[in-house]
């Protein structure tokens, strides 16, 4: 049985040492995580998963991105992680569902995010929906995959995905989202 909550800035460092845990020391050198530099986490989304003995279980984090020199607004997915001691149980599916429901009750039309299409293509995302998007390398183009929250959400959206606090304004729509 696993309880969710929204991450507190208290679960920082039990999230941080559950995502070294999950992935290699040098995650941190991934073009996604410049695309996180300066800008927090996104407050609402981004899920922590304990266990009935209170411990971290599972994590999700989004973060604001744009997109093209219009700077549309999108959530970059990622990462998520289960405990190595917790995989197999579904937690992994239900943070990225739980989180996508929350997601597609705000403002946020549109999800981006790298992995694998076989696993996430059961949550919504293609390779298709992103075939207008580029992501700083080095980032294999067919691992960048998307998701509509809204209906036609990227109609239109198309172009490099920046980093939300170093995107400079060129012809920044007026709601952003």
């Amino acid at each position: 049985m696993f309880r969710l909550y929204r991450e507190r800035p208290d679960d920082q460092f039990e999230v941080e040492y559950l995502y070294d845990l999950a992935f290699a020391p040098g995650r941190t050198a991934l073009s996604s995580y410049r695309l996180r530099d300066g800008v927090d986490p996104v407050a609402g989304l981004s899920l922590v998963a304990r266990d009935e003995y209170d411990v971290l279980a599972g994590a999700i984090r989004y973060w604001p991105v744009r997109v093209g020199v219009r700077g549309d607004a999108a959530l970059l997915l990622g990462p998520v992680a289960v405990h190595p001691t917790r995989q197999g149980e579904g937690l992994g599916a239900l943070l990225i569902m739980e989180s996508l429901q929350k997601a597609s009750e705000t403002d946020w039309t549109r999800v981006i995010l790298v992995g694998d299409e076989p696993y996430y293509s059961r949550f919504g995302f293609s390779r298709e929906r992103a075939r207008s998007l580029s992501f700083p390398p080095p980032t294999n183009p067919d691992r960048l995959l998307a998701r509509a929250l809204k209906p036609g959400a990227f109609r239109g959206v198309g172009g490099m995905v920046e980093n939300w606090s170093q995107w400079s304004p060129r012809t920044l729509r007026s709601s952003g989202r």
